[in-house]
């Protein structure tokens, strides 16, 4: 069989071009072959320095090698790659059932990672999900309002990650804007056309959630009536969005991690697993590490979903972003509540950058709508701007800590245990009717219940 390695060649074709490393012939042959009935063109390399000469000479629009080589392994290619062709994704060949190795290459930069002995049609969707990311333009991570340098470097962060596979972690205090980051990530990359699915994991029942996830078919239990399709399967070909990811009860969690290492998903009462091609995001405001400590988050799922880590500031830490963030708000809520015009005056704009905002952007956001209706004609005053007491800018808990236990921590507990206390008194304590009150699922406010000691 005749494969296409000269650089004129390649240069000659408009084609998508591959190139190929690996030491043994018929790997090599079967991949150009499977490539060139993807109507790719592909170049092949027997080692790295080869590989290395080949990704000198011609620009690529992917790289498929084999983790071991006769002079180095995969990951010294990837390494190399990023420091000399960081334009060209990277997918690494590995073992099956290699998840350590195939975990290294993508903290490395690798776009993604492919077993052996290799599937077609796992190879197909890889090649096609890679050729994609040349027409992405991950850079433009648009919708982060704020012109920080914390800003910029969670907008450049945004760019890299976008154009890998790799599973990625959003960690960040309530309200920061967890779930928008994880939407910037997957409209700046290859899937952009395909399906965003978000998934909060501490609003759906223990009970109900394998059903929600992979889905079931007729008759698998009682009430079964017909198949349905998992909200996993339902993101195929985009990007699924584990929102609390902290909140999975420990026997999802053994079953999420099979889906990501095996890439496949069994529909509660199937016989067989279904192939699924999707990428994993995650996201919670607890410390995940801390969790594994106390034995309430599974360690491997912890290292296979935070192969790369994302923190999303809190807003006391980007405070000159304040009015940056507001003025946007306003725009967009003043149309909303029939508002020709919105305006802060000068000591409504001192009151709102000299606030520390343990609840975030979402806390600004509804400061913002609550001025707007005690105010007239939409100028905002300070008068009209309602702040909860509590340390000024700087002060009391770190990054990443809204202070529990400190003076503001304790206002916050207090201020949740009356708001419940007061639901379930009007609702006869009718905790389902409770939770539709305050706007919470019934498991969250069982959760909070128990925090609160209020059983």
């Amino acid at each position: 069989m005749a494969i296409r390695k000269s650089k004129g060649d390649n240069a000659a074709t408009s084609r998508a071009r591959v190139l190929v490393v690996d030491d043994e012939p018929d790997i090599r042959d079967l991949l150009a072959m499977t490539l060139e009935q993807m109507d790719l063109a592909p170049t092949t390399a027997a080692d790295l320095n080869e590989a290395r000469e080949r990704l000198g000479e011609t620009t690529y629009d992917l790289c498929l090698t084999d983790m071991r080589l006769p002079d180095g392994d995969g990951l010294e290619l990837v390494e190399w790659m990023q420091a000399n062709s960081a334009g060209t994704p990277v997918a690494v060949i590995t073992a099956h059932g290699n998840v350590e190795s195939a975990v290294r290459a993508l903290k490395l930069g690798a776009f993604d990672f492919v077993s052996k002995p290799l599937d077609v049609g796992d190879l197909r969707k890889l090649v096609a999900t890679a050729v994609r990311v040349r027409g992405a333009s991950p850079d433009e991570a648009g919708g982060l309002i704020g012109s920080s340098a914390t800003m910029e470097s969670v907008r450049r962060m945004v760019g890299k990650v976008a154009r890998s596979q790799a599973p990625v972690h959003i960690c960040g205090e309530s309200g920061t804007g967890k779930e928008l980051v994880a939407k910037l990530i997957h409209d700046s990359g290859p899937r952009a056309d395909r399906p965003f699915v978000p998934v909060n994991c501490g609003a759906i029942p223990s009970e109900l959630m394998e059903s929600e996830l992979f889905g079931h078919t007729k008759g698998s239990f009682t009430g079964a009536t017909g198949d349905k399709e998992g909200l996993i399967l339902s993101a195929e070909g985009g990007t699924l969005f584990l929102d609390e990811i902290a909140d999975l009860p420990l026997h999802m969690q053994v079953k999420l991690l099979r889906v990501i290492q095996e890439r496949t998903v069994r529909p509660v009462g199937a016989v067989k697993e279904v192939p699924v091609d999707v990428r994993f995001l995650s996201a919670t405001h607890k410390d995940l590490g801390e969790l594994v400590a106390q034995g309430d988050f599974r360690e491997d799922l912890f290292y296979r979903i935070n192969v790369i880590e994302l923190r999303v500031p809190p807003l006391r830490e980007r405070s000159e972003d304040v009015l940056e963030l507001a003025s946007f708000m306003l725009d967009r809520l003043g149309p909303r509540m029939g508002l020709a015009r919105t305006e802060l005056t000068p000591a409504a704009r001192e009151a709102l950058r000299s606030y520390h905002f343990p609840g975030n952007v979402r806390e600004l956001e509804n400061v913002l709508e609550r001025a707007l209706t005690l105010c007239d004609d939409g100028v905002i005053d300070a008068d009209d701007i309602q702040l909860r007491p509590g340390p000024g800018p700087g002060a009391g808990a770190g990054p990443g800590q809204a202070g529990p236990g400190g003076p503001l921590g304790s206002q916050l507990e207090e201020m949740e245990r009356d708001a419940i206390v007061k639901a379930l008194e009007q609702t006869r304590y009718n905790k389902t009717q409770a939770a539709k009150l305050l706007g919470i699922s019934f498991r969250a406010l069982r959760y909070r219940i128990k925090k609160l000691g209020l059983e």
